[in-house]
């Protein structure tokens, strides 16, 4: 080979003439000046694209409107993987462009208005609640299929006069003094949110059954359901009111009784709380009615809890009835005793206190003395149910044994799951800081929107947490915990990173390649779970 000479370099430092070497041969070679490549800017990345992306794998984005790159329809994908992500307030989301990807992958570059993107498209998604509810519903419910129903209430802090729905009513986050609202959740037997409802915060649990089984059959076209509802909920008026909706042979219910009617149902049959077997379920029928079943089931976990703390409230009743006693006594014998009406205020408060007021027997006598007993008759006869409990149903042995009538029962803890997430544990609807009835209404729609993708998010990483259960289940080398849950997961996705990197003068987004753990949770949300869209019910 003949070589040729055309020119010389000097004066160069090293690095620079093998920079130009590898050029020549096609090579890329960087400076050893560590200001030859600098990152401008880095933002999370992994967690958003990937809950984006199962947004729309699962057909989220269509549901909320048939052209999913509407500006307002990705704004709501925004808030819905935001609130998965990131949790907190609108406003604290639309400040997220300064260390997050999430409004670029939506379409939103530069700053992002409060006002615009967030408020102006919640407004729009409101209006689409009911349509997106039955695209939800057509995908998951069919006829004959079982659908979960509980209600849940969330409180308020502040001043809400011009509201119509914030109200006091009965509180079940124990907040007494604050207003609150209550919220109606629909779902699959899985556990798969497709219908919300915000009440007036007075709302009484069953008053909500009715509309709910209309809305069903009517604005959802599931004619036939099996509506499974909590003890109290289904009462005996609204079974009533259910045998005379149109086609009410198509709807059948699973419930539970109360305490009290337990006791009159066990009159009824003529049965004792002995048929009660902590081992089998025991099937009895309505003597004048054969149609309607009861499972009695019991608990022996808890009896026993229930019975040691009764025998913990009986006993601080008894002290503070025997130092009242003792009080009055004592004053009875100054110049100005006590009187009977404000002893029977201190006993009246002792008993609220403990709440054991049912099992005491009290009355005054004249000289100040405080006359009481405790009931043995009434305390016997609720320790014989201690850890009982009763599930109703109307849907014949033929469909449903009486095992799978509990079992679609204790389902609810689906619905109670799906509380705790939307209230506590990873989408913390509140506080809200809406003040109008319809924004507080959209919030609520859109948390739901987020647990339903988060939902679907566990379903497709099911297989790594069924591995992890069963490593944790079989006394393997593992250690004794869970490494993976969804907080894990979500940090884990947020450590890939978009950075935007400079080289040589010249400026480009890098994404950061995916750890190995990284890579394992990116495949399997890439690939669908093969279980049924539409879990499967019982015929009618």
């Amino acid at each position: 080979m003949c070589h040729t000479t055309h020119g010389r370099l000097t004066g160069l430092a090293l690095d620079d003439l093998l920079m130009i070497q590898a050029a020549l041969r096609g090579e890329v070679m960087l400076k050893t000046d560590p200001g030859a490549l600098r990152i401008t800017n880095s933002l999370e990345y992994g967690a958003s694209a990937a809950l984006l992306r199962l947004a729309k794998d699962i057909g989220l984005d269509k549901a909320l409107y048939s052209r999913p790159h509407e500006p307002w329809v990705q704004d709501c994908l925004a808030m819905i993987v935001g609130r998965i992500v990131y949790q907190g307030s609108k406003l604290a989301l639309s400040q997220s462009t300064a260390y997050s990807a999430l409004w670029s992958l939506c379409g939103s570059e530069g700053p992002v208005d409060v006002n615009e993107h967030c408020y102006a498209s919640m407004d729009r998604l409101l209006e689409r609640q009911h349509a997106i509810e039955k695209h939800l519903s057509a995908k998951h419910l069919t006829n004959g299929t079982l659908v979960l129903y509980d209600i849940t209430s969330s409180y308020f802090e502040g001043e809400y006069e011009a509201s119509e729905i914030v109200m006091f009513g009965h509180d079940r986050d124990h907040k007494d003094g604050h207003e609150q609202i209550v919220i109606g959740l629909i779902t699959t037997a899985e556990g798969c949110p497709v219908c919300v409802e915000v009440f007036p915060g007075n709302t009484q649990d069953a008053s909500t059954v009715i509309e709910k089984v209309r809305e069903l059959r009517i604005r959802h076209g599931v004619e036939d359901i099996v509506f499974v509802g909590d003890r109290g909920m289904i009462t005996a008026s609204n079974e009533t009111k259910l045998g005379t909706l149109p086609a009410s042979d198509g709807i059948k219910i699973i419930s539970a009784l109360t305490h009290r009617e337990i006791v009159q149902m066990l009159e009824r049959s003529g049965n004792q709380p002995e048929l009660f077997d902590q081992t089998k379920i025991v099937e009895i029928t309505e003597p004048d009615d054969p149609s309607r079943r009861y499972c009695l089931c019991r608990n022996p976990h808890t009896a026993a809890r229930v019975g040691t703390t009764r025998n913990e409230l009986l006993e601080r009743t008894r002290r503070a009835l025997e130092r009242i006693a003792a009080t009055a006594l004592k004053s009875h014998t100054t110049k100005k005793p006590a009187s009977d009406e404000l002893i029977g205020a201190r006993v009246g408060a002792a008993l609220a206190k403990t709440r054991m007021g049912k099992y005491v027997i009290w009355q005054m006598q004249p000289g100040g003395v405080l006359d009481w007993r405790l009931d043995d008759g009434k305390i016997a006869g609720d320790q014989a149910l201690d850890g009982c409990y009763v599930i109703k149903t109307n849907v014949s042995a033929e469909v449903m044994t009486k095992n799978q009538a509990v079992a679609r029962y204790k389902s609810l803890s689906q619905v109670e799951q799906a509380f705790r997430n939307l209230k506590t544990v990873s989408l913390e609807m509140r506080p809200m800081h809406h003040k109008t009835d319809d924004r507080i209404r959209a919030h609520v729609f859109l948390c739901v929107l987020a647990y339903y993708l988060q939902w679907h998010l566990t379903r497709w990483l099911a297989p790594l947490l069924d591995e992890q259960r069963d490593k944790l289940a079989d006394g393997s080398k593992e250690p004794k915990h869970r490494r993976w849950t969804l907080t894990n997961i979500i940090e884990t996705l947020k450590t890939q990173r978009r950075e935007t990197v400079s080289l040589c003068g010249t400026t480009f987004d890098q994404i950061t390649e995916p750890t190995a753990d990284q890579a394992r949770l990116l495949k399997l949300l890439q690939t669908p779970p093969e279980t049924t869209e539409k879990p499967p019910g019982p015929a009618m």
